[in-house]
């Protein structure tokens, strides 16, 4: 019987990734273990209209051979802002419901329905809070967080790549950010130099203005004052 279930299970699970390559979900890649195929990965591009915008959310789908009677048990592993790391999403489409699982729901359902579900804002067991902000910098984290990831390199190379060029663009974007930052710096330092020495040399024309003006009324005054003397001898000797 195990075994009957086991091939029910994997014949199923084979058809829907059979599916799933010729029909893909939106925003999502999954792809199961080459080594079990009732283990799943999936990653998550954050629509560009959402919070998530440029994120990539790692996470797991692990199927039990009585699928698909029942539901898979569904985890995220890339910290998001939405769902708490490494616990059982309890969602409509997970094990934590299996009275409201249709066994028609492929793995493009349940993909379907957990972006859906990522994308509101309803809380449920295995959900967490956070600010705009907060889930912003998350999806900027992400991209190295999931680099770390063995399983993920392993199983999304062409992401993997994608990931890689767009660090590389952030880098040289940063590098060219700071070296206009310094261009701007020096400028203005060459700037209030400039400044400074124009101060400098006006300030010194200035002061050779006013010595020149002092040394003159000097002169002039000493020059009157030997005049007057001079007047005052020839008065003198009139009068003799």
């Amino acid at each position: 019987m195990t075994n009957q279930k086991s091939t029910t299970s994997n014949s199923r699970l084979k058809q829907d990734y059979i599916r799933l390559k010729k029909d893909p979900v939106p925003y999502i890649s999954a792809e199961p273990l080459p080594s079990n195929i009732l283990e799943w990965h999936y990653c998550i591009r954050g629509p560009e209209d959402s919070l998530y915008a440029g994120g990539y959310y790692h996470g797991c789908l692990l199927f039990s051979k009585d699928f698909p009677f029942k539901p898979p048990s569904i985890y995220m592993y890339t910290p998001n802002g939405r769902f708490k790391t490494n616990k059982r999403l309890c969602l409509s489409i997970s094990d934590f419901h299996p009275d409201t699982w249709n066994p028609a729901w492929s793995i493009s359902t349940i993909l379907t329905g957990l972006l859906s579900f990522m994308l509101e804002t309803t809380p449920t067991l295995g959900s967490c809070e956070s600010t705009t902000a907060e889930k912003r910098r998350y999806a900027d984290n992400s991209l190295e967080f999931n680099l770390k990831n063995e399983i993920f390199v392993d199983l999304f190379p062409e992401i993997v790549e994608e990931i890689k060029q767009r660090l590389q663009k952030l880098k040289e974007a940063k590098e060219n950010n700071n070296n206009k930052n310094k261009e701007n710096g020096s400028n203005k330092i060459g700037s209030l130099n400039e400044n400074n020495t124009e101060e400098f040399v006006n300030g010194t024309t200035i002061q050779s203005g006013w010595h020149s003006l002092t040394t003159n009324v000097i002169l002039f005054i000493l020059f009157l004052i030997f005049a007057l003397i001079v007047n005052h001898v020839l008065k003198t000797m009139n009068v003799e």
